[in-house]
């Protein structure tokens, strides 16, 4: 049995897709059974979330329990924060199981979790240094960015003492993760994030628009791709929601559709020429461009962080380059083949039996 942990955003995205697929994959890859152990930051409160940082968690006896009741071998955490902390970790070692620590992101030292902070890419904080989260109001609220940071200098040691081994999901967040100071222990694996179905083929030359999938934040570059849209004479499709829509909405050949679950937007991409992912910070992996092209479509990307080992390199262009972009939109667009690619690259890349084995080998 493998008992996951996670405390789920305010504004749930791709963690919380990742967790659900990688329960799959110990269900199917594994062979074991898999038990999710949840909480919600929406309904937490923001001051039971600054007791919980500050405490290094809350309710620790509720991992244990849970730990004891499933008879976990390995408890597989993801985000800790604000609710779990290092008393979770503490607890599950405590009742007998193994405790496997997954960072999907630089939350162990970035308050925001993203290394983004007013308008582009920060690494100011590095390791116990968490005050230029605090001087830059990473957080948006100075109490709130205290308290982050607080307990981010305060518990981040504690907690990496707790762990017996370490998942990222890939290279380049591994290597970001030590340019920050993270402690990461000896133990250190990378494990992919798996998709959970790979079409058996591409429906991409009989789309008709670019989609777009994802929060609406800074971030993720909705912006870049309305204009290089716009430039490449390609309709545009939003699927999602954020700070960000009020700024796009009626612009010419973008239709937004809000938030989506994940049945239609499995239809959205079934109508999809080419995927855009426009990312203007470094993601640690890249879920909406491996779920598009495990569909079969083609994704135009920025060359940013974790997408580079994912997507094919002719793909990428330069965060923030509109024109870029639009070239490759373009390019994307008349590629009968491209579709196919895309479907080449996920069986090789992103194969579930390989990436199981790996999560095993971390799991033992």
């Amino acid at each position: 049995m493998i008992l996951f942990v996670h405390n789920r955003y305010r504004q749930s995205g791709g963690e919380e897709r990742a967790v659900e697929n990688l329960l799959w994959l110990v269900r199917e890859h594994l062979g074991e059974e898999a038990e999710l152990l949840t909480r919600d930051s929406a309904l937490l409160g923001r001051s039971r979330a600054a007791a919980g940082m500050l405490r290094g968690g809350l309710a620790p006896d509720e991992v244990a329990h849970a730990v004891r009741r499933t008879r976990a071998r390995v408890v597989h955490t993801h985000n800790l924060q604000p609710s779990f902390g290092w008393r979770a970790l503490a607890a599950a070692r405590e009742a007998g199981a193994r405790v496997v620590a997954q960072l999907h992101q630089y939350r162990t030292v970035c308050a925001v979790g993203i290394c983004f902070t007013a308008g582009r890419e920060c690494t100011r904080c590095h390791a116990r240094n968490t005050l230029p989260g605090v001087i830059h109001n990473c957080r948006g609220d100075a109490r709130e960015a205290l308290v982050y940071a607080a307990a981010l200098s305060l518990w981040q040691r504690r907690s990496a003492g707790l762990i017996d081994a370490t998942i990222v999901p890939s290279e380049f967040a591994l290597g970001r993760l030590r340019e920050l100071g993270a402690p990461l222990g000896d133990a250190v694996h990378v494990v992919a994030h798996p998709v959970t179905a790979i079409a058996a083929a591409s429906r991409a030359p009989l789309g008709s628009y670019a989609l777009f999938a994802g929060r609406l934040e800074p971030e993720k570059g909705v912006g870049v791709a309305v204009a290089a849209c716009a430039q490449a004479g390609v309709p545009l499709l939003v699927a999602g929601e954020g700070s960000q829509r009020a700024a796009h909405e009626g612009a010419p050949g973008v239709t937004f559709a809000g938030r989506v679950g994940e049945q239609e937007l499995a239809t959205l991409r079934s109508g999809a020429r080419l995927a855009v992912m426009p990312s203007l910070t470094s993601e640690t992996f890249g879920l909406a461009a491996a779920e598009a092209m495990a569909a079969g479509v083609p994704v135009a990307a920025s060359d940013i962080g974790a997408l580079g080992e994912l997507v094919p390199r002719d793909w990428l262009t330069p965060p923030g380059d509109a024109a870029a972009l639009a070239r490759t939109v373009e390019a994307l667009a008349k590629d009968a083949s491209a579709g196919d690619t895309a479907l080449r690259v996920v069986r090789e890349r992103l194969d579930p039996s390989r990436i199981a084995a790996t999560l095993a080998a971390a799991y033992s």
